[in-house]
């Protein structure tokens, strides 16, 4: 079998690391036990924490013991960003999203077995700490000028607003979650996004200064695109795991749209595929672009993993349907919605309207002249159907879940119209 770390080398997950040598020669001594921290400051996981979910299973699949940290404490803080202060939110909103967090880390990872998994949560330990505790415990393995060096903070003290104690005092936060996964669980190992590399070194130090024992982080890079912009943001914004924050169709669409240029490299880092079939996708790339064969496994491998089997075929039918001429009854209202949100729209009255009226309303025609001559050219259809009277009226046997019909001009001008 490959060792653990090449294949997370091969992958390109890993960026930054204490030491990469005894970390290997650590794994190989049997499971270790390693932690990844997830704060709920949000209502949902995005795209770059699946980055780290992913890392978290391989190293599972390896034989090594993962533990979920939740941050119920530091969640009510957060980690100092360059755009400046965080809104701290309410106590009972971060635990609403830390359970909702819970739910959805454990989709990905076993509970069972001899590398089960164990979901933690750092205002366990955090919440009994007194101000005396913090400082007295941890605070006084801290040296200032050590903490003013790192990066981000460096950069907001730069900045106009500056930082404030709160988000200052994280990294110590942090720092102490390992300490006590070291003492609980015997963690050896955290694991992250490389914009935590400051945050995750201080945990090394802390236990070696308190504990006398060496540990090891491991960090993967920020996800770019191959013109170097960050890779993760739609129209909508952030790429949300949540699928009432982001439609399956929509998550799976995203994907699909990923350039020639980066798919084979987001096939390694965000999918499970092999080596053998990846290399299989490369040669598609680079002889049938066009097919966009790597895409549709990348869109397929992903969308599979975040919301399921029966989420992917809802979304593959609404595909065809929408674009191959599939079935459109088939759909039910949630898919067809979600596969439609960002389509033009009209609204006509039903039994009053008809295919000319909607093509005029969602602006597919200019005027009612061109959308007959449309119609009379073969080039129009109502639900994937060609249209061949003009002047037929929409009625409700056309109608598909929601109240809605599809009105298509031509292959891929189609719109969508409400009907009232």
């Amino acid at each position: 079998m490959t060792d653990i770390l090449d294949e997370l080398q091969w992958r390109g997950l890993i960026a930054q690391h204490t030491d990469l040598d005894a970390l290997r020669e650590h794994l190989s001594q049997g499971p270790v036990t390693f932690y990844c921290g997830f704060d709920p400051t949000a209502p949902s996981l995005h795209h770059g924490h699946l980055v780290q979910v992913i890392v978290m299973r391989h190293l599972q699949l390896a034989g090594h013991r993962p533990l979920a940290l939740v941050g119920g404490a530091t969640g009510q803080i957060g980690d100092p960003r360059q755009s400046g202060e965080r809104q701290l939110n309410p106590t009972e909103v971060v635990a609403g999203w830390a359970q909702r967090l819970k739910d959805q880390i454990s989709r990905f990872l076993d509970f069972e077995g001899p590398a089960a998994a164990v979901m933690v949560n750092n205002l366990d330990w955090t919440e009994q700490m007194s101000a005396i505790d913090l400082l007295r415990g941890v605070g006084k393995h801290f040296r200032i000028g050590t903490m003013l060096a790192k990066d981000i903070v460096a950069r907001r003290l730069s900045s106009d607003e500056g930082i404030s104690y709160t988000e200052f005092s994280y990294q110590v936060l942090q720092a102490n979650d390992f300490l006590e996964l070291f003492r609980r669980h015997g963690c050896t190992l955290e694991t992250g996004g490389n914009d935590q590399w400051g945050n995750m070194i201080g945990g090394v130090d802390l236990i070696r200064k308190v504990e006398g024992t060496s540990t090891h982080v491991m960090t993967t890079p920020i996800i770019t695109k191959s013109d170097g912009t960050k890779f993760g943001k739609s129209e909508g914004g952030a790429i949300w795991l949540d699928p009432d924050m982001m439609s399956p169709y929509a998550f799976y669409q995203f994907w699909l749209q990923v350039a020639d240029d980066d798919v084979i490299r987001f096939l390694k880092i965000f999918t499970f595929a092999t080596r053998e079939r990846i290399e299989e996708l490369a040669v598609e790339v680079a002889e049938r672009p066009h097919m966009r064969v790597a895409q549709k496994e990348l869109a397929a491998l992903v969308t599979q993993m975040v919301h399921g089997k029966e989420q992917l075929d809802r979304v593959l039918a609404a595909t065809e349907a929408l674009w191959g001429g599939g079935d459109l009854r088939a759909l039910d209202e949630s898919t067809l919605r979600s596969a439609t949100v960002d389509l033009p729209r009209a609204e006509l009255k039903l039994g009053e309207g008809n295919v000319i009226d909607a093509l005029v309303a969602a602006g597919l025609e200019k005027g009612r002249s061109a959308a007959r001559r449309t119609v009379a050219s073969g080039g129009a259809y109502l639900n994937n159907v060609k249209v061949t009277d003009a002047e037929a009226p929409i009625t409700h046997d056309d109608v598909l879940a929601g109240s809605i019909v599809l009105v298509r001009k031509g292959r891929r001008n189609l719109c969508v119209v409400e009907l009232v």
